[in-house]
């Protein structure tokens, strides 16, 4: 395996780590059997970062964490873990953000004991309240780091000039964002910012919610799906059309002899240094795939004839619907 550094002298952490959404049937039914299973195949391949939040499946993910680490004595040691917070809802149910010193340290409370540990190495703020700004809820997040919860912060969905602010008040070990063949926008700043300012860009999504894989999601089950069925991506006729331009991604896979979700992760890989691609899946199988992204080594022609398949901007349809908008920062 592979390693990089989860922001500048920051600990080493293998190249790819596992994005715990899939652990809470947010992309079709699991089991937390099935879940276990990843975490084990993850110890034997080396993978060592673990990237959830408290929401995902309100804390199931959490628990399945800490259900494997409490029964496999020496484990928590192995892995790098990260969660996040800052999503909540009010009486009535709409969808607020809370990025206060109180709501986050209370969520991360609760998150390090469903995954019964002291403390976690990276702790994000999951949407920037608006209200707040940015230097205040950096200020809260470093309290956290100095009364031990986390090891590290980071901010998920930010832009680079929030980065910038924030990074001017304590380190920023990381920001998350989706980033794939299909979502190239990090590209206009971000990557930069993230490299210039020693931050870690990890990547979620990095195989377009199975699009860049060799079995896309089976389009009968979207209608089960909250989040994409009414995902532009995957919404008629867009859903068609990427299904198509896709289909080349898979022969070039196949006339390269890798599995497509592998050399997605490869591409990803190589576009920076500080570039941690978190895929989830359901699947030892394909997690294997994806893992084996970590071990090809492309050259410039091999990155001419990825990008010439999928050139920037082939995607038909926003990768967000307008109320999944909500919270990510537009720059560009």
């Amino acid at each position: 395996m592979k390693y990089r550094e989860m922001g500048r002298g920051g600990p080493k952490v293998s190249a790819i780590g596992i994005g715990a959404m899939s652990f809470a049937e947010f992309y079709g039914p699991t089991t937390d059997e099935n879940s276990l299973a990843i975490l084990d195949a993850a110890l034997e391949l080396g993978v060592t970062h673990i990237d959830t939040s408290n929401i995902y499946g309100m804390g199931r993910s959490e628990k399945a964490i800490g259900r494997f680490l409490a029964d496999r004595p020496g484990a928590r040691a192995r892995f790098h873990i990260a969660t996040k917070a800052g999503i909540t809802r009010d009486a009535d149910g709409r969808r607020y953000f809370d990025n206060s010193l109180q709501h986050l340290e209370s969520e991360l409370d609760k998150s390090l004991t469903r995954m019964g540990i002291d403390h976690v190495d990276l702790f994000y703020i999951h949407r920037r309240d608006p209200d707040m700004p940015i230097e205040e809820a950096t200020g809260n997040l470093a309290r956290l780091v100095e009364k031990g919860k986390t090891r590290a912060i980071g901010f998920s969905e930010i832009a680079p000039s929030s980065l910038r602010r924030a990074a001017a008040v304590h380190p920023v070990a990381a920001v998350q964002s989706e980033y794939s063949l299909s979502t190239r926008s990090p590209e206009l700043g971000l990557v930069q910012s993230c490299a210039e300012l020693g931050t870690a860009l990890v990547a979620f999504s990095p195989v377009g919610r199975s699009l860049l894989t060799d079995h896309p999601l089976d389009p009968a089950i979207i209608p089960s799906l909250s989040f994409l069925k009414v995902n532009p991506r995957f919404m008629e006729p867009n859903l068609s059309a990427n299904l198509k331009i896709t289909d080349r991604f898979r022969a070039l896979a196949a006339e390269m002899g890798e599995p497509a979700a592998a050399l997605a992760i490869a591409w990803l890989l190589h576009r920076g240094d500080h570039v941690i691609p978190i895929p989830g899946t359901r699947s030892v199988a394909h997690f294997r795939e994806l893992v084996r992204g970590t071990e090809l080594s492309l050259s410039p022609q091999d990155m001419a004839r990825i990008e010439a398949v999928l050139p920037v901007g082939w995607a038909h349809g926003d990768r967000y619907s307008t109320d999944q908008w909500v919270g990510p920062e537009r720059y560009c």
